[in-house]
């Protein structure tokens, strides 16, 4: 992806080396990640997870941060790709006679504070409609490459993307007319960060019509979609599959809607909610 020199936001919160107190969700590590990956990666509310499980409260945390090189490349990278987000869907609000509100992305370490409770990074990067913000720990990137198989920055590009498209539901009251009592299943969870994958497919389609992808891009991205499909998950983490307990989509599914939005290029075209087949 083409995306050094360009904007960057300006709407990039930096928290890391801020230190919080209180309950978080799930203990670190690998094994915890792709537990909470069943329920939150790439757009779940963490803050139906909260347990009592109590943070590590260093005091080391709340002393100024110092990135390293790596970090701050990954610092200005998701900060353009969030720009680019705010110029399409700027664009394609307009389109509608609307306004576009652009959305807060915080870089947290460890831990983070947001409306939908403390959440730790074992959750993966995470949307807010509470608050209207995203929320990334940098070093997700490195399990997304390693222990997922999806490198490339326009796999890291399509983590945001999928997490923008969360923003715009909300703005457009995506999935409303459906009742709390059907909000709560499974089947309206797939629905719903389905249509998240449409979206950031939209944008994808943007992106590639303004020169900004290069060779083997749209790969990338398909991968890491394939990658943190519920069946593909379920399979690294417990050695089979139970259709019944996805919230995602498959990997299949992941991937399809994607390129589909990709494709199409516009919101209509994405609506899961009255489509027959995922």
């Amino acid at each position: 992806m083409k995306w050094k020199g360009r904007r960057q936001s300006a709407n990039v919160e930096d928290r890391r080396g801020m230190g919080v107190g209180g309950k978080t969700i799930i203990g670190g590590g690998v094994g915890g990640l792709i537990i909470v990956l069943l329920f939150t990666l790439l757009g779940g509310n963490p803050g139906d997870l909260i347990n009592n499980n109590s943070l590590n409260n260093n005091p080391d945390k709340n002393a100024p941060y110092e990135e390293s090189a790596k970090e701050k490349e990954q610092k200005e990278f998701v900060s353009v790709v969030l720009a680019d987000t705010e110029d399409v869907w700027t664009a394609e609000f307009k389109k509608k006679g609307m306004e576009y509100e652009n959305p807060k992305l915080v870089l947290y370490r460890d831990n983070v504070q947001s409306a939908c409770g403390l959440t730790s990074s074992a959750v993966g990067p995470f949307y807010c409609p509470g608050d209207h913000k995203l929320y990334i720990d940098l070093s997700f990137y490195e399990e997304l490459k390693q222990k997922f198989q999806a490198p490339g920055d326009f796999a890291m590009a399509y983590v945001i993307a999928h997490e923008v498209g969360h923003h715009v539901q909300t703005l457009l009251h995506m999935g409303d007319q459906a009742s709390e009592a059907q909000k709560r299943t499974n089947e309206y969870s797939v629905r719903f960060e389905l249509q998240a994958d449409y979206l950031a497919g939209v944008w994808a389609h943007f992106a590639q019509g303004k020169g900004y992808l290069e060779k083997g891009d749209l790969e990338e991205a398909l991968n890491a979609a394939k990658a943190v499909g519920d069946d593909n998950i379920q399979r690294r983490s417990q050695g089979y599959v139970v259709p019944d307990t996805f919230t995602h989509g498959t990997s299949e599914q992941r991937k399809r809607w994607f390129n589909k939005g990709f494709e199409n290029g516009t919101i209509e075209g994405g609506d899961t909610f009255k489509a027959e087949s995922l």
